[in-house]
């Protein structure tokens, strides 16, 4: 997979940055890096909070235009499990807490903001903006379970290798959707999910309940079945899991 890598010291965000970037034809992955992003982003209106040079900020952009846009959820759970895979090299104990941040038990390690935009053929761009936690040692923000994996490993990583890791498995993945390989990626995705078994405390605008996870559909709705027998549909932003 033609790939190009673009690395900057500083830059407000790197999703911004790519959604502003032409790629030639024969860019089929651009990835921008950054050791710090003066404006980096979360889900929603949150921030994320990185030491300059410690962690990986990164964004990767693409044009899959073959997803179906009614699956393009697909495409977060390539990006998870590719994260997965490689930090599963590094240390047990790492899931994917829907729609697709990464866990290592109950602590947060990475988190990804997926920007998407859509055309006539379907899915014109899309950009995988993606925060790792690697050689932090302290957090100040208000964030409320972070780690990184200097805090679990207990000694710093090797930030070029470790991304180098990720994006030849997020390419390997991405072949996996090229050929149409659905099943697979969304098997390998829903046996990493994160409390996948039995019964855990949810909330939603009516208040918590008990919930056991069904399925992630392939347009990221969680479908959840409580402990009265009731199937509950859930897009993201709709529910929170209590930690």
């Amino acid at each position: 997979m033609n790939t190009k890598i673009i690395k900057l010291e500083e830059t407000d965000s790197t999703n911004t940055y790519l959604k502003n970037y032409s790629p030639s034809d024969e860019e089929e992955m651009v990835v921008a890096v950054a050791d710090y992003q003066t404006a980096g982003r979360g889900q929603g209106t949150h921030a994320w909070e990185s030491e300059r040079g410690k962690n990986l900020l990164f964004s990767i952009l693409v044009r899959p235009v073959w997803v179906p846009v009614t699956r393009q959820f697909l495409l977060s759970m390539a990006g998870a499990i590719a994260l997965k895979d490689v930090l599963d090299t590094y240390t047990e104990g790492i899931t994917l807490k829907w729609p697709n941040d990464v866990y290592w038990y109950d602590k947060k390690i990475s988190g990804t903001l997926i920007e998407t935009s859509i055309c006539s053929q379907g899915i014109k761009r899309c950009v995988f903006g993606i925060g790792l936690n690697v050689n932090q040692e302290e957090f100040v923000s208000d964030a409320p379970n972070p780690v990184s994996l200097r805090q679990i490993l207990g000694h710093d990583v090797d930030r070029e290798e470790l991304l180098q890791k990720i994006l030849d498995a997020f390419a390997g993945y991405y072949e996996f959707l090229r050929r149409a390989d659905y099943m697979d990626v969304s098997g390998i995705y829903h046996q990493s999910l994160y409390r996948r078994k039995g019964y855990h405390w949810y909330e939603d605008k009516d208040g918590e309940f008990e919930g056991a996870i069904v399925e992630v559909e392939d347009d990221g709705h969680l479908i959840l079945h409580d402990k009265q027998g009731h199937i509950r549909s859930y897009s993201f932003g709709e529910i929170k899991i209590k930690l």
